[in-house]
């Protein structure tokens, strides 16, 4: 509580070294919300020169792909459940930890690993290409249709 509530009225965050696995990481201590959030941060050697590099000009996005990419996202947007991700990591540990338990410490084999099920990964840009394409179809197949109503006029 003392850390915290100093660092809240001094309006200041700590600075920390912390080991994560096996890698030591830079971090931020700071008051949030009535407690202490560890942010992790990079070492200065870690960071990109920004002049280095090729970052594209900014680019005018038209409003109709603008609003097509809105579209998309909206219909792949499903409402936040954190219970549908777990630390995969920490449970093959865990097992492997139970697996020596069993085995009174000794060295076990190890087994094939099974195939990760598929997942259901939309490619963003595909998914306007082909909306685009469909959308550059539909003006396509109007435009003919109205040469061809214009052609009949003429033979009339």
């Amino acid at each position: 509580m003392l850390l915290r509530d100093s660092l809240k009225d001094s309006n200041k965050v700590g600075i920390a070294k912390v080991v994560i696995k096996t890698r030591q990481y830079l971090a931020g201590v700071k008051p949030e919300d009535g407690v202490l959030v560890l942010e992790l941060m990079h070492f200065a050697e870690e960071l990109a020169d920004p002049e280095k590099l090729h970052v594209p000009k900014k680019l005018e996005v038209g409003k109709r792909e603008l609003e097509m990419a809105k579209a998309l996202i909206g219909s792949m947007s499903s409402k936040w459940s954190p219970e549908k991700y777990r630390d995969d990591y920490r449970e093959a540990v865990m097992k492997v930890i139970e697996e020596k338990v069993e085995h009174g410490g000794e060295e076990i084999e190890e087994k094939p690993k099974k195939a990760p099920k598929p997942t259901k990964v939309i490619d963003l840009v595909q998914g306007l290409q082909k909306s685009l394409e469909q959308a550059g179809g539909a003006k396509k197949r109007t435009k003919a249709r109205g040469k061809q109503t214009q052609r009949e006029k003429k033979a009339a």
